[in-house]
């Protein structure tokens, strides 16, 4: 007698019917949603309204999401937000993501040749988030963190992404920004800060100079998909002291012209894209290349 085969989701859909899941895996599912949507720390009560249950249903759940590492408790205010665990099933998430792949081989070779570490940034639930470090053969280098967010005002990958992405997720970040540091949060976007993204899109890369950490400076430049959209930040950081920061000096134009040949075999083209979509200083490289 042959085996018996088991039926595939796609067959199950054939035959009109759902495949059956776990209904309190979905249902305590909702609380994890409600986290990652909302993207901070929520009391039991205002977690549970959000995902539509009872406080006391939605604390087992809470207890063994703790237990996994999907979800954390602090200590002194008793706020839930996403564990270890969540934050790591993300980053694997956006390193599996294509431009990541096509990009990890080639900051080995520039933290080699700009004798700087380089990073990766892509954009997270949090904002921009480093997903990939490569680190220089000298012994003084910057020391950076897989699943660091880099903020949107003071770094040059934050930056980046502030120039290239919508002005309302933009502001969203820097609103969730301000209230997790009891600020107000701002209504608009400065305009001081809205004419060094104009320059940021002039120039096809974005500097930041020991506005984070006193003594280290970065440039990051953009890779876009054949969308246009920004897709991920290469970014070299370093000290100071040794960091050529000149955007048109030879770290600025290796990351931008590593930027330009990823944007390209991700099918970007300078002269599909108009402003303020289209990045200036790359298409200027376009051109003359």
């Amino acid at each position: 007698m042959p085996a018996h085969k088991p039926t595939s989701a796609a067959e199950h859909s054939a035959l009109g019917r759902e495949p059956r899941g776990i209904q309190s895996i979905e249902v305590g599912g909702q609380l994890l949603i409600a986290l990652a949507h909302l993207g901070r720390p929520l009391a039991l009560k205002d977690l549970a309204r959000e995902a539509g249950m009872a406080p006391a249903k939605a604390h087992p759940y809470l207890v063994s999401f703790i237990k996994l590492g999907l979800v954390e408790q602090e200590t002194q205010s008793g706020r839930y937000s996403l564990g270890p665990l969540a934050m790591q099933l993300g980053l694997i998430s956006l390193q599996q993501y294509d431009p990541v792949r096509l990009a990890t081989p080639f900051i080995e070779e520039l933290a080699q040749k700009l004798e700087h570490t380089v990073a990766i940034a892509v954009w997270g639930n949090h904002g921009p988030t480093v997903v990939r470090v490569a680190e220089p053969p000298s012994p003084v280098h910057i020391s950076m963190r897989h699943g660091t967010v880099m903020n949107l005002l003071g770094t040059a990958s934050g930056r980046l992404f502030a120039a290239y992405f919508p002005q309302d997720e933009v502001l969203t970040v820097l609103r969730r920004d301000a209230l997790g540091q009891g600020m107000p949060p701002p209504t608009q976007l400065d305009p001081d800060f809205m004419h060094s993204l104009d320059k940021v899109r002039q120039d096809g890369v974005a500097c930041a100079t020991n506005s984070v950490i006193e003594g280290i400076s970065a440039l990051a430049a953009p890779v876009f998909d054949q969308t246009g959209r920004l897709v991920l930040a290469l970014t070299a950081i370093g000290p100071s002291a040794n960091f050529d920061q000149s955007l048109q000096g030879p770290i600025a134009g290796t990351l931008k012209d590593k930027g330009l040949s990823l944007s390209r075999q991700l099918g970007w083209r300078a002269h599909e894209f108009s402003a303020p979509g289209c990045p200036a200083g790359l298409a200027h490289l376009e051109v003359n290349s």
